[in-house]
């Protein structure tokens, strides 16, 4: 489908009046970009690759991925690297604590920012020179900076790779979906929030999944109900009109990795740095975590056994 819709670039009737038609349009003649076989061998010691995705902003992405990294690296024996590709928004170094962090470079290109030993982090907002600096740039130089992160970036050897995308299903994740062609991708984690205009977007991002051919490991549905800490009722800050992320899966036949409730102290943690799972280990939303992420690592387990018995 990718394939097709380059063919298409540039030709198309609504690429009338775009400032990048003759620039899509003369490329999409050329042979592959180079770049895909590159990034295939540099990422060829990386043995999970993890992309989280959804149509919507602010329902919490970041903050998700933020927090599966911190619950894989969690196991020492495990390597674990994130890579913010959202160019525009990049909140990644701010969630993770390494606001101010500079990226270095070596021989073997540029070295991420370690949080711990045993985890790394990526994001362009280790590249500005502070973080109100705004990157306004077009999609080529988007994507460019997107190939040399998966290309240029010492990553080494990972367990786990995972990839935390801006919203939508623009030129990003095409660019991502590309250039990650000629490896193996394990999948994609759709975030949503309860509330209909969220889902509406989401369903969007499913079916971009399904024409590029991305597996979907499964649904999160954050921010759903928040608990009273004092009369312990349950509010819907969110309310679910049209049955929330489970009434979505239901339909669309996916797994419902889990609800994660709304509790103000991970947004706390965010703001600080911190990860919630080992500030607030005993909350409920931390036990909710600690189950999607259990899922995700059995998928990926036994993704890896599906493709050894195929080959």
């Amino acid at each position: 489908k990718i394939a097709e819709s380059c063919e298409q670039a540039g030709k198309s009737a609504s690429c009338q009046g775009c400032p990048n038609q003759t620039l899509c349009a003369s490329g999409a003649t050329k042979a592959p970009d180079p770049a895909i076989a590159e990034i295939a061998e540099k990422l060829s010691t990386v043995k999970h690759k993890i992309l989280v995705l959804s149509g919507k902003g602010g329902v919490g992405k970041s903050t998700f991925s933020a927090h599966l990294a911190h619950a894989l690296a969690s196991d020492s024996t495990k390597e674990v690297a994130l890579l913010d590709v959202d160019i525009c928004g990049p909140s990644i170094p701010r969630i993770m604590g390494i606001e101010g962090e500079q990226v270095h470079q070596s021989g073997s290109g540029w070295s991420p920012v370690y949080v711990d030993d045993n985890l790394a982090v990526m994001s362009i907002g280790l590249l500005l020179s502070s973080p109100d600096d705004a990157v306004i740039w077009r999609g080529p130089k988007k994507n460019g900076m997107i190939k040399q992160f998966l290309r240029d970036v010492d990553w080494g050897d990972l367990d786990y790779l995972v990839v935390d995308t801006p919203p939508g299903t623009s030129d990003e994740h095409l660019s991502i979906v590309q250039y990650l062609s000629s490896t193996h991708v394990d999948g994609a984690i759709i975030i949503t929030t309860p509330q209909e205009v969220s889902l509406q977007d989401v369903r969007k991002e499913i079916r971009f999944c399904k024409k590029v051919k991305l597996p979907i490991i499964g649904v999160v549905e954050n921010m759903s109900g928040f608990v009273c800490p004092k009369c312990k009722n349950t509010s819907q800050i969110f309310p679910p009109t049209t049955g929330g992320a489970e009434q979505m899966c239901a339909d669309l036949n996916l797994p419902l990795l889990g609800k994660v409730p709304l509790d103000p102290r991970i947004a706390r943690s965010c703001d600080e740095g911190k990860s919630f799972l080992s500030e607030v280990p005993d909350s409920p939303a931390a036990e909710v975590y600690r189950r999607i992420v259990q899922s995700i690592q059995d998928y990926c387990s036994n993704h890896v056994t599906e493709q050894q018995s195929t080959t």
